[in-house]
């Protein structure tokens, strides 16, 4: 069995969240009220909202993700002195609740309590024995997806609560829908709590008319918006679930958010008597064949019609008693548009193409979501292969109905018409039967069927000729219609070139360009009868019930987004709106540029009832636009309960909250109401509102982009059109979360929402950066209780250190990079700068600090680090605060004031941390034996000594290589030219000619710097003074290499090839290997685990130089202070003589640290001198440790 992992570190920072949590709960930090500030101006302000989450389960990872947004936003906004408000409301209108509780219900009643479900096999015996109705395949994947995340992996709504961990007692109380709602926001606050959010609780509510408040609220503002005639009422096509009986809007969607109605021209193509055999029956009636089109324009060159000879096709009487023909598919659409007699319908004449079935099909059942009725007797019918029909608009009187492998089932009606001469695909497929007389053989096509057509010329696009088609399939050299990305690759050039730069060519159009006349062209088809309009969803979307959604013509309110003077007004909002990313603008633009009415109202689920239809509900995207104005009187209205039940500490009742009152409270100009609640109180509301407003950052997913937060633009816009002052600030869209795994460590979980991505794109919760994050914090936590243990130790004194200096550079720098990045909202590089480049620039100090840590810059590092990191970790950030003796708590504190930043100082630190990596990788291949070397061959010995040599200036040639590089870079407003140019130049100067095989390689590496650090990497001189930087260091470089002695020297006093290879910022070093005499150091303490030692002695070492080379042996000894290193006064026969416990010192005499040893390496001989005095070593020397 596994060892279970400690948790000592988590239940540490647990214990920290609880406190804190506890403190600010009954300090009340988070609640604010205007009246409390009258002195602020709204400028001082910042107010914060997050789309409310719906409560049909508890929260998840991508709520956080998007919400820690806000959160993050909010801490940083308080620490620059702000006074912020961060209200979190919930969500319970709509269809999920109410179907989920009905849905309960029905298995209760099917099932018993605790139900008892039928096994696979059993259910699946049951729907194969229901053959009577023609089944419409649900095209519904088991994928992992949203669509799974929304309904569970079970079938049965039972199951997926049990999954929740609920008991079965009480999960038959959630087949009330009322229940849901008192079980899950308190779950969601309780969640929310423990992450730590700067919410402001007594704002909080649920929706519904369970609240009579936000009832009355969502009322006001429906009159409100009728009374401006934004609200209007008829049929439109609308997304719509036949099993719910109602429009399907986007949160009410297992799989299809944001998917709306594509409309197509029906084209009418019918067929020719003496009728196909297959259709014999249906004489003396009109049969079409319908094509769905959206290019109607190019009806002028149709030269066949496409079926695929595998799918089924049904042929159905319309209204007008017309027949026509497509997939069941397509005809269940049409028959919720009003194509056949009765809505949702479909009176089946004919089965085509397919396994036919015997049997009539029953009259219509209710509750069926639509319904095939079979009229006939089917007999087995297999295609409709070379009909005859007669086209609209073409030249060929006839055409006929040919086969195409390519044809998509679930797209359009299964028919397509062909038009060669603009569409690749109608070209490979009719080149294919034109080439191929063995393919037309298989499908019984006559020759006459095909040879004697050909692409009719009816649009000329510039570029590809009146033929476009053929072309492109020429120039592609797209081989069949199997061709799949060639084809792909044709149709996307040529349809948007067709659309803006096509010139028609048939008569009546002539020179007309294609954009300026499709629309005309398709209504003269309409008017004519030779073509409808139809719709269907762009692409599938499933509703919660696991339905197929159609596109219906509906009777309902609708808002009526898109009005050319709304949609202006909402533009202009969208240009004054910061966004933080291009790509959030662009979306919205493009959303306002086809958003056109949506459905508001709904007769099934939750929600507060139409003032004036009391029949309609409003529907969940339409009651969630302008809460946030709500939030401003929640907590005056309720009394902090979010079903709005307690008494209002005001003393309002929900009744008295008429359209006047609120009015009053929303409407700067407008009159005080009739009411009996007194004016101070109604203003007390107003005060709230007026200085709250507007929202300064709604935070969301961007895929609420194509919905929510356009309705949201809209409806500010709407409900203040002349206070731009209250339409919203600003708008942080952001991708989805991409979980790594499903378990994490809550304690580290806020640092890896930080770092999981700051763009639209989609980001990455990373399970390792959790449980990272709890090692960083609990470390973090324990260095600063260390360091106050430790005041009296670290070093005091002036802080003028290079390395002083430095670590107080990066510590400004960090805080001022860090606030740019949270004020653009870019929270992964705030956590970079203010977490992890920060803790680096200490851990870097501390290294380089040979002399010791500066109290008073230990201290400004962790004060300034827990400010950095407060808006990501409070509770932990507040307990430190408390470890450094603040009175006050860090939610009232203030962002740190930034000193002066020595930019040339930081480099020249960078430079120092460079040059140490340099060596030490060049130390390493030193110690490598060069590849091809006898195996045998000894490794080369360790150097004691190196010699560092700078360039105070670069050699000739790279000076005069620079020289004119700058000169084309301040000529050139700061650009290079190509190398080509350069090469050519340079070339031609005498002074470089001998070193051109190394001047472009240096070109290109001073370009690479250039992209990479800017315009100084083509200064003649260094910035700083590199001797001076080395020197300053010379004994943290020394220690890091385990190196003797290391001298810095100008290249200039070097050999000729360091002098040419050497130039500033680079410099080149030697090593070697100074030689030495072998003496024993014996350590005579008993029991002290120190022993014997064989040290190598060189020319001018001191006493110091010695010990320090002894440690490296010896790694118990920890201060070279506490070694006492002495010689024999006998060195012949002192260390021959027996050692006596407690006389150590008898017959030798300490060795000082002005003693200076001497090597002769002939003899092999060591003496030292001091003070003139010269003495003999021997072989042997003693050391004591203290």
């Amino acid at each position: 069995m596994a060892e279970r992992k400690g948790t000592t570190k988590v239940d540490f920072l647990k214990k920290i969240e609880k406190e804190i949590q506890q403190k600010w709960d009954t300090e009340k930090v988070f609640e604010v009220n205007a009246s409390d500030l009258e002195k602020q101006t709204s400028k001082d302000k910042y107010f914060v909202t997050f789309p409310y989450p719906y409560m049909n389960g508890r929260l998840h990872l991508g709520h956080t993700f998007s919400l820690s947004k806000c959160e993050f936003a909010v801490g940083y906004q308080r620490l620059k002195g702000k006074t912020c408000l961060y209200p979190f409301g919930l969500h319970c209108t709509g269809m999920p609740i109410k179907a989920c509780a009905d849905k309960l219900k029905r298995e209760i009643e099917l099932y018993g309590c605790p139900p008892d479900f039928p096994d696979e096999e059993e259910e699946e015996e049951e729907i194969n024995a229901k053959t009577e109705d023609i089944i419409l395949k649900d095209k519904a994947k088991g994928k992992k997806s949203k669509a799974s995340a929304k309904t569970g992996s079970s079938k049965y709504q039972w199951d997926i609560m049990k999954s929740l961990g609920l008991s079965n007692e009480e999960i038959v109380k959630f087949s009330e829908a009322e229940h849901w709602l008192e079980y899950f926001p308190p779950l969601a606050i309780q969640d929310l709590k423990r992450m730590g959010l700067k919410v402001d609780w007594r704002r909080s509510f649920i929706t519904t008319d369970v609240n009579p408040y936000y009832d009355s609220f969502v009322r006001w503002q429906f009159l409100t918006l009728r009374e401006r005639n934004k609200i209007k009422f008829g049929k439109r096509y609308t997304i719509y679930s036949p099993k719910d009986g109602q429009p399907c809007m986007d949160h009410d969607r297992q799989t299809g958010e944001g998917v709306g109605p594509q409309e197509y021209t029906l084209i009418k193509l019918k067929v020719l008597e003496p009728y196909p055999c297959k259709l014999s029956g249906l004489k003396g009636k009109n049969v079409f064949l319908v094509a769905a089109t959206l290019r109607p324009e190019t009806m002028f060159g149709q030269t066949n019609c496409w079926v695929h000879p595998e799918i089924k096709y049904i042929g159905f009487e319309t209204v007008n008693g017309d027949i026509f023909i497509c997939t069941p598919r397509a005809a269940r659409n049409m028959s919720y548009q009003g194509f056949t007699k009765d809505n949702g319908v479909v009176p089946v004449v004919k089965e085509l193409m397919g396994e036919s079935r015997s049997g009539t099909v029953p009259t219509l059942q209710k509750g069926l979501p639509c319904v095939f009725h079979m009229s006939t007797q089917l007999a087995p019918e297999k295609e409709i292969l070379g009909a005859s029909l007669s086209a609209p608009l073409t030249s060929y009187k006839v055409i006929y109905v040919l086969p195409m492998l390519t044809i998509k089932e679930d797209k359009g009606t299964g028919v397509v018409t062909s038009v060669p001469s603009d569409s690749p695909d109608d070209f490979a497929a009719f080149r294919d039967l034109k080439k191929k007389q063995a393919l037309r053989a298989k499908y019984g096509i006559r020759d006459d069927m095909v040879l004697p057509f050909e692409p009719v010329p009816i649009i000329e696009i510039p570029g590809f000729g009146k033929l476009s088609a053929v072309t492109m399939c020429d120039e592609l050299k797209v081989q069949s219609q199997n061709d799949r990305e060639k084809l792909a690759e044709a149709k996307e050039k040529l349809y948007l070139k067709g659309f803006y730069d096509g010139i028609m060519l048939v008569d009546g159009f002539e020179g007309q360009k294609v954009q300026d006349v499709k629309k005309s062209i398709r209504n003269r088809m309409i008017d004519t009868g030779d073509a409808y309009a139809y719709m269907e969803p762009e692409k599938q979307v499933m509703s919660r019930s696991s339905d197929e959604c159609v596109v219906a013509l509906c009777d309902q309110w609708y808002l009526d987004y898109g009005e050319e003077k709304w949609k202006e007004q909402t533009c202009q909002c969208l240009k004054n709106l910061e966004t933080f990313c291009e790509e959030t603008r662009r979306n919205f633009e493009a959303t306002l540029d086809w958003l056109q009415e949506h459905a508001c109202s709904r007769t099934y689920g939750l929600g507060t009832r139409l003032p004036w239809d009391e029949q309609w509900l409003i529907e969940s995207l339409s009651d969630s636009t302008i809460y946030m104005a709500f939030y401003t009187a929640a907590h005056l209205l309720q009394g902090g309960d979010i079903r709005g039940q307690a008494e209002s500490p005001l003393g309002i009742r929900p009744q008295q909250m008429t359209k006047e009152v609120w009015d009053y409270i929303f409407f700067k100009e407008a009159p005080f109401p009739k009411t009996q609640i007194p004016k101070e109180t109604l203003d007390q509301l107003k005060q709230e509102f007026e200085f709250w407003y507007p929202v300064d950052l709604r935070v969301s997913g961007k895929d609420l982009i194509p919905n929510h937060l356009s309705y949201f633009l809209y409806n500010h816009v709407a409900m203040w059109p002349e206070e731009s002052d209250k339409w919203p600030v600003a708008v942080r869209a952001n991708g989805h979360l991409l979980l790594n795994s499903e378990k994490f460590l809550l304690r580290g979980m806020r640092l890896a929402l930080a770092d999981a991505g700051d763009t639209v794109e989609d980001a990455n919760f990373v399970e390792a950066m959790a449980d990272a994050g709890v090692l960083r914090l609990y470390t973090w936590v324990e260095w600063v209780k260390e360091m106050v243990a430790n005041w009296d130790s670290l070093r005091s004194g002036p802080a003028n250190t290079f390395n002083d200096r430095v670590f107080a550079s990066e510590m400004n720098a960090g805080i001022i990079k860090t606030d740019q990045n949270y004020e653009k909202m870019m929270f992964k590089e705030a956590l970079k700068t203010g977490f992890f480049e920060f803790q680096a620039a200490k851990d870097k100090y501390r290294e380089l600090a040979i002399e010791g840590m500066h109290r008073d810059l230990v201290f400004r590092f962790i004060e300034v680090q827990t400010l950095l990191l407060a808006p990501f970790c409070p509770h932990l950030c507040e307990h430190i605060w408390t470890l450094l003796g603040k009175p006050d708590s860090i939610m009232n504190a203030s962002w740190p004031v930034a000193g002066p930043v020595d930019e040339s100082l930081i480099r020249s630190s960078q430079y120092l941390m460079e040059v140490a990596h340099d060596l030490r990788l060049r130390l390493k291949n030193y110690m490598t034996p060069a590849k091809g070397k006898k195996p045998d061959k000894q490794p080369p010995q360790k150097p004691s000594h190196c010699t560092i040599y700078v360039a105070k200036d670069y050699p000739s040639w790279q000076h005069v290589t620079l020289s004119v590089l700058r000169s084309h870079f301040e000529t050139s407003s700061g650009k290079l030219p190509d190398n080509k140019v350069i090469a050519s130049e340079l070339g031609n100067l005498p002074e470089l000619k001998k070193y051109m095989k190394k001047v472009m390689p240096f070109v290109a590496m001073i370009k690479e710097n250039l992209e990479k650090t800017g315009p100084r990497v083509l200064d003649l001189q260094l910035e700083f003074d590199e001797q001076a930087v080395l020197m300053e260091n010379i004994v943290y470089l020394t220690n890091s290499l385990e190196l003797e002695r290391i001298e810095v020297k100008f290249a200039s006093e070097a050999e000729d090839k360091v002098r040419e290879d050497c130039c500033p910022g680079k410099p080149l070093n030697v090593f070697r290997t100074e030689p030495g005499v072998l003496v024993s150091l014996v350590n005579p303490q008993p029991f002290s685990g120190h022993f014997s030692a064989k040290i190598e002695i060189r020319q001018g070492d001191n006493r110091d130089s010695v010990i320090r080379r002894l440690m490296k042996v010896d790694r118990g000894i920890k201060d070279l202070s506490k070694v006492k290193l002495m010689r024999f006064d006998d060195p012949l026969l002192g260390p021959r003589r027996v050692p006596v416990l407690g006389k150590e010192h008898t017959e030798k005499t300490p060795i000082s640290e002005q003693a200076v040893f001497h090597v002769d390496l002939t003899s092999k001989k060591v003496h030292l001198t001091e003070n003139g005095l010269r003495a003999d070593i021997g072989d042997t020397m003693i050391y004591l440790v203290h």
